[in-house]
């Protein structure tokens, strides 16, 4: 049995209906580009985040870029970007002329820090790209006080995050980007994206830049980009965002089930930021034997193997030098064995990882932001798990293993009760997660 490292289809399936009605006005009204679902979804994203104005674009890196262009970077300028980050982050600095400069991270949070970042300044710094990187959050507004430069923030993949003083990841920079690549926590069924600032005349340039350096379809008044938010894709989104939050809390549940249950004991967790509360796109631990523990889990593939990526090694096509700066230091080269990618949760109840002292009364609900998990009052060896929202009569089979020995775990008993699904477990290893999967 194997879980997806991303489920791009549990999370939508209770909105098909919604989804597909959506859509079909969409083809009614016979408008794809900058449309009224396109000017909605950008008020009802800026309103979620709390911010003066969002812009949809046609995707995460070119929203990186433009933003740049928007606050004036250009060729001879540096733009500080972490060396422990996606490749996009660094990808979108050259084609506005600048030149990326790397800094470290926190080995602990994977995000960069003050003083990270203050060491790779530059007199020709113009701009410093922060990543929330995992959905954990940076300290946005630390570094922008420190160096004195704009701070873009790449919140591709933090949305539902929040900071200490509950200000949503996105919302605390001169200007953020976001991806809705369809793996990311809200999500589109393609490329999408969207810059978000409180500067109106940021914004302006933003709508300029997106639309061939043209404000009217008439004039042109600088060298542009073709990058737009379609209309099915925001109206895809428009119908997602209401169940963000809800999403985002089963997130951060996951990550609490993982460090309750014990994880700490056989890898190193991620450390969120201090009083954050990060909407864990990824649970990414770290093991000094990464590649024998991803080997032994191969068979069930709760996680993936995620290698770092030292950005200020890469040369570009043409083999000229693009990158400068050193950057890790502060992550030695084991670190590159190191880092795993755990799954952190499902959006169905059909495949999961839970703590196994725990039991839910409705675990679908649970790993959607609802109610809680409870300890169990059964015998140590012994463990019921209780699943709502099953069809009454349905025959379920069901297998169960330790997703950190990759050893099989016996299920005593199933039953369909009244539409819940109870699975008894035989414990004899006593596992501190267990890896349950509905065999079909």
């Amino acid at each position: 049995m194997s879980v997806p490292l991303f489920d791009t289809s549990g999370p939508q399936a209770p909105l098909r209906d919604e989804l597909r009605a959506r859509v079909t006005a969409v083809l009614d009204r016979g408008v794809y580009i900058l449309g009224q679902e396109v000017a909605a979804f950008e008020t009802e994203w800026a309103d979620y985040l709390g911010a003066g104005h969002a812009i949809g674009v046609a995707n995460g890196t070119e929203a990186l870029t433009i933003a740049l262009r928007a606050l004036g970077v250009g060729p001879g300028d540096d733009v500080v970007v972490p060396s422990f980050t996606f490749y996009a982050s660094a990808e979108a600095i050259p084609p506005t002329g600048a030149r990326p400069v790397f800094c470290d991270v926190d080995p602990d949070t994977f995000c960069v820090t003050p003083d990270t970042v203050r060491a790779a300044m530059t007199p020709k710094t113009k701009a410093v790209i922060v990543v929330h990187l995992f959905g954990n959050v940076a300290p946005v507004r630390e570094i922008e006080a420190l160096v004195g430069v704009p701070v873009v923030e790449d919140a591709a993949q933090a949305a539902g995050s929040r900071a200490s003083d509950g200000v949503r990841a996105g919302a605390m920079g001169a200007v953020a980007t976001f991806s809705f690549f369809p793996s990311k926590n809200l999500g589109a069924f393609g490329d999408g994206g969207a810059i978000v600032s409180n500067d109106a005349e940021l914004a302006e340039r933003v709508r300029t830049l997106r639309f061939h350096g043209s404000r009217d379809k008439v004039t042109f008044d600088q060298v542009g980009y073709n990058s737009r938010l379609d209309e099915i894709q925001a109206a895809i989104l428009r119908v997602q965002l209401p169940h963000l939050e809800r999403w985002a809390e089963g997130r951060r549940d996951a990550g609490d089930h993982y460090a309750a249950a014990g994880l700490a004991e056989y890898a190193d967790l991620p450390v969120p930021g201090p009083g954050s509360a990060p909407a864990w796109h990824l649970y990414v631990i770290r093991h000094a034997r990464a590649d024998r523990l991803a080997g032994a889990l191969r068979g069930a593939r709760p996680i993936k193997r995620k290698r770092a990526l030292k950005l200020h090694r890469i040369v570009d096509y043409a083999g000229r030098k693009q990158f400068a700066g050193g950057g890790t230091r502060a992550l030695p080269p084991l670190y590159d064995r190191e880092v795993l990618a755990f799954l952190p949760f499902q959006l169905d109840a059909r495949s999961f990882v839970i703590p196994t002292y725990v039991m839910t009364r409705d675990l679908a609900r649970v790993y959607r932001g609802g109610s809680g998990p409870r300890r169990l009052d059964l015998p140590p060896s012994r463990y019921r798990l209780t699943i709502a929202g099953m069809k009454r009569g349905k025959r379920v089979k069901v297998s169960a293993l330790d997703p950190l020995t990759g050893k099989s775990v016996r299920v005593r008993r199933v039953s369909n009760r009244r539409g819940k699904l109870v699975v008894e477990l035989k414990l004899t290893d006593s596992p501190r997660l267990l890896h349950i999967s509905e065999r079909r």
